[in-house]
């Protein structure tokens, strides 16, 4: 008699550095499908499906790069703006007890 045991299958999980890096190989177009397919295990299938999502997202990563840093350069302007308030209240304050001169003419 002859036992067919059931093998189990579970999906890969591949980590998204890993699946960009498969993308970008991809959008080289160096090597066909197939041998990219061969050559890190994967259906073909799922390197064009990665390729063409790597595609359509790339300009919301770029702008969500660029938003980041506009926000960075705001904050960084706010601090600013707030050290100069406080030095500005440290020198009056000095001036007021002596400590410093008063450097108005």
């Amino acid at each position: 008699m002859i036992n067919f045991t059931r093998m189990s299958t579970s999906r890969k999980t591949h980590t998204a550095v890993f699946n960009a890096q498969v993308a970008i190989e991809a959008i080289k177009e160096q090597e066909m499908l197939s041998e990219l397919s061969k050559r890190f295990g994967i259906h073909p299938q799922m390197i064009s499906t990665w390729k063409r999502e790597f595609l359509s997202r790339s300009p919301e990563i770029l702008s969500t790069k660029a938003l980041d840093e506009e926000a960075e350069k705001r904050e960084q302007y706010e601090k600013i703006g707030r050290l100069e308030v406080e030095v500005d209240f440290c020198k009056r304050a000095s001036e007021k007890q002596g400590i410093l001169k008063s450097s108005k003419k």
